[in-house]
C-alpha cells in the first residue's frame, strides 16, 4: 500500500482543521454516532466484525478534545433484543489495573509509601522466601509471585465470594516463579495484593478509594467496581464464543476474584475521560507519571515493555500507552498515542475469541496517523529455506519454521496453531494479525536462534536452533517404549489437580487417553514405562508409585510449570 502524497496529506489537513470541533459533551448531548469521514472504513470493518443480533462493542476515538468516532454495534442483550449504544456500561478486565496503579503512585505522592518498600511492611506475614519483594515489583510484574489464575486450585472457586484476605491466602504459599526483578510474568497476584495495600494505607475500602479520589473528580459517573447485586444501569450482558461460534452467555465468575486487578465496569465515554486525564497528567506529579510511563527495565538491558499499570509499545512507529482486558464474558482494549493526542477505546461483551478490540484499537490509530501497513518483500527461495527450522523455547516447547513455496508458517510445537509470518527484510518478519515480530540471529552467516517480539510486552529470550527437523518436531509422536497392559490399567483412574479439577487416565488398546474436566481426550504416548508425552498438546505426564507398587499420583508438566494430582480413584 503505497504512503499518502505530500498533496494529499496537505488536502486532508486542511480538512481536519476546517470540520467543526466535535468535544465528548456535544457528542454524549447529540445522541447519534458521530464517525469522521476518515473512519468510514473502520466504521464497515467494524459493523462486519460485530453485526446486528450477535455480541456487540462500543468505540470512542478522540483526538485531544475533538471526538472522530462514538458509535456502537451489535447487541447488548442478545436474549432481550436490545442493540448496543455507546452509554452502555461494560467489564473492563484488566484496564482495571491503571487505575489501581494510579491510586498507588497517589499514595506515594502522598509520602505513605515508598515504591521501594518491602511488601512485608504492610503484610508482616506475607512468605517471601527469604527475597526482598517490593511495591514496584508488584506494580510492575516483576515480583515472581504466582499468579492466582494461574493455579489449578483456584480456578475450583471462582463462583464463591472471597474476601482479599482469602484471595490473597490462595496464592501466598505458593512457590515463586522466579526471583523478584529479574524476569517478567503477567501477574494478577500483584495486583490483588496492592488492592489490600491501598486499603490498609488509605483506611478505605478499596472501591470507595477509587470512587472518590478518581471517579468523582473526573465525573466519571459510570464507572465503578462492579458487584453482581448492585443495581447497574445500562450494564449489559456478557458472551462467549464455543465451538462452530456457538454463542452462549458467559461462565459466571464471583466478582470478588477480579478484585483491584479486574473489576472495575465504565463506559467508552468515561474511558474517554480517564484517557483525557493522562495525558492532562492529573493526580500525579510529573515524575511519578514519566516513572510510570517508562519501562521497567530488567537484567541485561531486557526490555520488560511494561510500566506501571500499562504496556509500553509502539504503534505505526510512535510510542503508545495501552492496555487490554479479558474477563467472562468481555474484552477491551484503551490506547493512547502521546505524540498524535490519540486516544481509542474499543469495549465489548464478547470474549476475545469472537473479535479483537486490540486489532481495531491498532487499526484505527494506524488509519489517522496516515500510516501505510508494513511492506512486505519477496525473499529468495534460498534464503527462505535457510529461516526453516526447529528453535527451543523450553527444554518440552519449540517454534517450529516451514516453508510452503514463498510462503513462510511457524507454529508452537506439534499442536500450536500454524500462523503465516511475511518478510519485512533480511532476517526481519512479521505475523500481520498479531503484530508478534521476529528476528533471526545470525552467526558466521548461519541461522542460529530466533528472537520474538510481540506487539506488547517484554522480549523473549533467544530461542536457540536445534538440530531436529520440522518434519520430525511435527510429526505425531511414536511410543519410545512398549508399556505392558497390566502396567497400563495400574495407571488408570482418577487424579485430582484440584477441587473439582480431575484428569481422568484410562487404557485404550495398547495406551493411554486422559481427559481433564470439561476438556476433550489427549492421547499420551510412552516415553518410559512412567513418563509419557500427550500428542496434542506440549505437556508430559509422569505416574509415581509408592514401594508396594501402587499408583500413588500423577505430576503434569506443562507451561514451564509442575503440578502434582493425587490418585483419588
Amino acid at each position: 500500500m503505497p504512503r499518502f502524497s505530500r498533496s494529499f496529506r496537505a488536502l486532508a489537513l486542511c480538512a481536519f482543521l476546517a470540520a467543526p470541533v466535535t468535544t465528548l459533551a456535544q457528542a454524549v448531548a447529540a445522541s447519534a454516532p458521530v464517525v469522521d469521514p476518515s473512519l468510514a472504513g473502520v466504521d464497515s470493518m467494524l459493523a462486519a466484525a460485530y453485526p446486528a443480533g450477535g455480541p456487540g462493542a462500543a468505540v470512542i476515538v478522540a483526538r485531544g478534545d475533538r471526538v472522530l468516532m462514538r458509535k456502537a454495534y451489535g447487541m447488548a442483550d442478545i436474549e432481550l433484543g436490545v442493540p448496543m449504544r455507546p452509554e452502555h456500561v461494560f467489564r473492563l478486565g484488566s484496564i482495571t489495573k491503571q487505575f489501581t496503579a494510579v491510586a498507588t503512585l497517589m499514595l506515594a505522592d502522598d509520602g505513605k509509601l515508598s515504591l521501594d518498600d518491602d511488601i512485608t511492611r504492610f503484610f508482616p506475614d506475607y512468605p517471601t522466601h527469604g527475597r526482598r519483594i517490593t511495591v514496584e515489583h508488584l506494580l510492575t510484574h516483576t515480583s515472581g509471585i504466582r499468579s492466582y489464575t494461574s493455579i489449578p486450585e483456584w480456578r475450583a472457586k471462582v463462583r464463591t465470594d472471597v474476601t482479599p484476605a482469602e484471595l490473597i491466602a490462595a496464592f501466598r504459599d505458593q512457590p515463586m516463579d522466579f526471583a523478584p526483578g529479574e524476569d517478567w510474568r503477567y501477574n494478577n497476584s500483584g495486583y490483588a495484593l496492592l488492592g489490600a495495600l491501598i486499603e490498609q494505607v488509605s483506611g478505605q475500602g478499596y472501591a470507595d478509594f477509587l470512587r472518590t479520589r478518581l471517579f468523582e473528580p473526573l465525573g466519571m459517573t459510570n464507572t465503578r467496581v462492579e458487584t453482581q447485586t448492585a443495581i447497574i444501569p445500562r450494564r449489559v450482558r456478557g458472551y462467549q464464543v464455543g465451538q462452530g461460534r456457538a454463542i452462549t452467555n458467559s461462565e459466571y465468575l464471583s466478582l470478588t476474584h477480579p478484585y483491584s486487578a479486574g473489576a472495575l465496569v465504565s463506559t467508552v465515554d468515561d474511558m474517554l475521560r480517564w484517557g483525557q486525564s493522562i495525558e492532562a497528567e492529573h493526580f500525579l506529579k510529573p515524575e511519578t507519571w514519566r516513572r510510570a510511563l517508562t519501562a521497567f527495565a530488567l537484567p541485561a538491558g531486557r526490555g520488560s515493555g511494561y510500566g506501571y499499570g500499562w504496556f509500553l509499545s509502539r504503534v505505526a512507529g510512535e510510542p503508545s500507552v495501552e492496555h487490554g482486558g479479558d474477563i467472562n464474558g468481555f474484552s477491551t482494549h484503551g490506547m493512547f498515542i502521546p505524540s498524535q493526542r490519540l486516544h481509542v477505546y474499543v469495549l465489548s461483551n464478547a470474549e476475545r475469541n469472537f473479535a479483537n478490540p486490540e486489532t481495531f484499537a491498532v487499526r484505527i490509530a494506524e488509519r489517522l496517523m496516515g500510516r501505510a501497513a508494513p511492506a512486505f518483500v519477496t525473499l529468495p527461495a534460498a534464503e527462505l529455506d535457510g529461516y526453516v527450522g526447529v528453535y527451543r523455547v523450553t527444554e518440552d516447547e519449540r517454534r517450529v519454521v516451514t516453508r510452503d513455496g514463498e510462503r513462510m508458517f511457524l507454529q508452537r510445537g506439534r499442536g500450536g496453531t500454524r500462523q503465516e509470518i511475511r518478510a519485512l527484510g533480511s532476517n526481519e518478519f512479521i505475523n500481520p494479525n498479531t503484530g508478534t515480530r521476529f528476528t533471526f540471529l545470525r552467526e558466521g552467516g548461519r541461522v542460529t536462534g530466533l528472537l520474538v517480539r510481540g506487539r506488547i510486552g517484554p522480549e523473549e529470550p533467544v530461542s536457540p536452533r536445534t538440530n531436529e527437523s520440522p518434519a520430525d518436531a511435527l510429526a505425531p509422536l511414536a511410543p519410545r517404549v512398549a508399556v505392558p497392559a497390566a502396567v497400563l490399567d495400574r495407571y488408570a483412574g482418577e487424579y485430582q489437580l484440584a477441587p473439582n479439577f480431575v484428569i481422568t487416565i484410562r487404557r485404550e488398546g495398547d495406551g493411554l487417553k486422559g481427559r481433564a474436566t470439561g476438556q476433550g481426550d489427549i492421547t499420551l504416548v510412552a516415553q518410559t514405562e512412567t513418563r509419557f508425552a500427550a500428542q496434542e498438546v506440549q505437556a508430559t505426564v509422569e505416574f509415581e508409585r509408592d514401594a508396594s507398587g501402587a499408583v500413588t499420583r500423577l505430576i503434569l508438566t506443562q507451561g514451564g510449570r509442575t503440578l502434582p494430582a493425587p490418585k483419588i480413584k
